[in-house]
């Protein structure tokens, strides 16, 4: 046989990364991908406001196009807006920071997860994570070559991680912690006491907190206070913070990390390798948000803070024990006396009531026994919901 035929008959095979085949695949997008080719189908499942982003919003967008505004714009970000946010977060957290040292523009919070991540670890260092927790968390630090050591909450003690959690899990090789509250998918939120705990894990042994803070503005009756505030935690604190909950602008693409120079220098010098920059146009939205939206954001808390009120007490009339989400806009109701796992339950919903719910499991095992149900839609949709729910409940709820 002729070296070409033999070269011909061996069938070539990628070979990818061993990183990547590890890690699963969002256990969010099955559900999507299986309503996507269904009619009739109530979501309660994506996790984004229902909202058009506010007009006048927009319009500074459209405006800017008119003017030609579609090019590049500085890696870290248009100034105007880093000076804008340098102002805004001073103004209403108390934080200072520095506009051309300390802020990095990143294509939304998602991005600047990645990046902080990469900016931080070295292989094998270890960042606790409590969960349930979004689903990017552990992929981020694993794909950055890091090891998360995930630490359970869970609805006895309200979904809400403790101080003596976090430290148990801490090693040599610990580098981070990393939080999201308000949490997605709970809607837990952490006091100013049980934050003073985690910093003072976090200085005692040298640790930089991760805070995810993009459902920061969206808390129901209760103050949500930012870590970074906290005496000697501002310069150890990245604090991840965006536009797209608060103010409806979820496909814009555009958030924020704000902390040690050092830190954003670091995370700057990955960005501009990979993303170079947030669009333009998204950026001039987010300047206008700044400014002129937090009345309209304001009216959509109200609305969220309505809607969260109907959907636990149905669920709880169902028979579906829910803990009281007091942040972001998700529900997360037991369904462990059915008997079913979470992924059996969803699926059997959706097939059979046409509604679509998020599995507990889709963020983290500690998940098992839970549905995230996103009440950002209409009103009448929770109704048609929870009704449809109800007759679910009554054939195999026991």
């Amino acid at each position: 046989m002729s070296a070409e035929k033999g070269s011909q008959s061996k069938k070539w095979h990628p070979v990818t990364s061993k990183v990547v085949n590890r890690i699963p695949p969002s256990g969010i997008r099955k559900y999507f991908d299986m309503l996507a080719t269904m009619d009739d189908v109530i979501t309660l499942g994506v996790g984004e406001p229902d909202f058009a982003t506010p007009w006048h919003i927009s319009e500074a967008a459209v405006k800017s196009l008119e003017k030609g505004y579609t090019m590049y714009t500085s890696n870290s970000g248009m100034p105007e807006l880093r000076e804008e946010l340098a102002r805004y977060m001073e103004a209403n957290i108390g934080l200072k920071y520095d506009p051309v040292s300390e802020i990095l523009i990143t294509v939304g919070v998602s991005e600047g997860l990645d990046l902080v991540m990469r900016a931080i670890l070295n292989p094998g260092d270890e960042v606790v994570v409590p969960e349930p927790c979004y689903v990017s968390y552990a992929a981020c630090v694993t794909l950055a070559g890091g090891t998360p050591i995930m630490v359970v909450t869970s609805a006895e003690n309200d979904f809400e991680v403790s101080a003596q959690i976090i430290e148990a899990a801490v090693t040599p090789r610990t580098r981070a912690i990393l939080i999201g509250y308000p949490s997605n998918p709970t809607g837990a939120v952490l006091s100013r006491r049980q934050l003073e705990e985690i910093a003072d894990v976090a200085r005692r042994h040298d640790l930089i907190v991760v805070s995810d803070e993009i459902y920061a503005k969206l808390v129901y009756g209760v103050e949500h206070p930012y870590i970074a505030s906290l005496p000697g935690m501002r310069e150890r604190t990245v604090f991840l913070g965006g536009f797209s909950k608060a103010y409806a602008m979820t496909g814009w693409r555009v958030a924020y990390a704000a902390g040690h120079h050092q830190i954003i220098a670091a995370m700057t010098k990955i960005h501009q390798y990979t993303m170079l920059c947030a669009p333009i146009m998204s950026q001039i939205a987010a300047i206008e948000a700044l400014r002129t939206g937090d009345d309209s954001a304001a009216k959509m808390l109200e609305e969220y803070n309505r809607r969260r009120i109907v959907i636990v007490k149905g669920f709880n009339e169902i028979g579906m024990p829910c803990f009281n989400p007091r942040g972001a806009f998700y529900a997360f109701p037991s369904i462990k006396h059915t008997g079913m796992t979470s992924e059996e339950f969803a699926e059997k919903l959706l097939m059979e009531e046409k509604v679509a719910c998020v599995p507990g499991t889709a963020f983290g095992q500690c998940g098992e026994g839970h549905l995230r149900c996103c009440y950002a839609t209409s009103m009448d949709n929770i109704e048609i919901a929870l009704e449809r729910i109800g007759n679910f409940m009554s054939r195999y709820g026991k």
